[in-house]
């Protein structure tokens, strides 16, 4: 079944701070968004401010960023369960995938609406996780392009093995869609950050996952 995750994307290192121990009351995951303004129009608070304590929830951390191996350090350092990077990058991620694997860090690859996973079969071989990227960079809000759930059997067929997330745009109109698509991991961000009870928010998107297969 699929599962909602809390997204943090912020340039304040205190909200973000406020936003992952709240999550991690009700969330057993939270991905953080991390930009660096050159990949990005927006810049997130930097990768070494991403701090993470032992009884918050999993992070699943989503690296908008160009140079992806110059972040490896701080990487390695915050452990978190997952770790994603573009498939748009200026620069060849198996090796980094490697690292990753290597230290426990499971690795992730991100698409962008015009990247056909066909052209990125080598990295779905070798990453634990794809995320459908349908939104829009570094940035909370914005409609989600349904025609990208397209990508799913392509990916499954590439990698069987592979979950597959979603970012962008996901709200009540859309999760259970999505989860009909066979997408595992569904990220939200601005309809849970945004509420005025981000608890109540996650809990009423997980709620509507569970009428699955449902015709209302």
């Amino acid at each position: 079944m699929a599962q909602i995750v809390p997204t943090i994307l912020t340039n304040d290192k205190n909200l973000y701070l406020r936003q992952y121990g709240l999550y991690s009351t009700f969330a057993k995951r939270v991905q953080v968004d991390i930009c660096d303004g050159i990949f990005t129009p927006t810049q997130t608070i930097d990768v070494s401010n991403a701090y993470h304590q032992a009884d918050w929830a999993a992070m699943d951390l989503h690296m908008m960023v160009m140079s992806p191996s110059q972040f490896l350090p701080f990487i390695l350092k915050i452990k978190p369960s997952l770790c994603i990077f573009h498939a748009e990058t200026n620069e060849n991620l198996l090796p980094t995938f490697a690292t990753l694997k290597q230290n426990g860090i499971k690795a992730g690859v991100a698409i962008l609406k015009q990247t056909f996973p066909g052209r990125i079969e080598p990295y779905l071989k070798e990453a634990d996780h794809c995320l459908i990227f349908a939104g829009r960079l570094g940035a909370y809000g914005g409609e989600a392009d349904m025609m990208q759930v397209e990508k799913i059997p392509i990916i499954k067929d590439l990698a069987p093995h592979i979950e597959i997330g979603w970012d962008g745009g996901a709200n009540l109109k859309n999760v259970r869609a999505l989860a009909r698509a066979d997408v595992d991991i569904i990220n939200v961000g601005g309809a849970i950050a945004n509420a005025s009870d981000p608890k109540a928010a996650f809990d009423e998107l997980t709620a509507d996952l569970e009428k699955f297969g449902v015709v209302i």
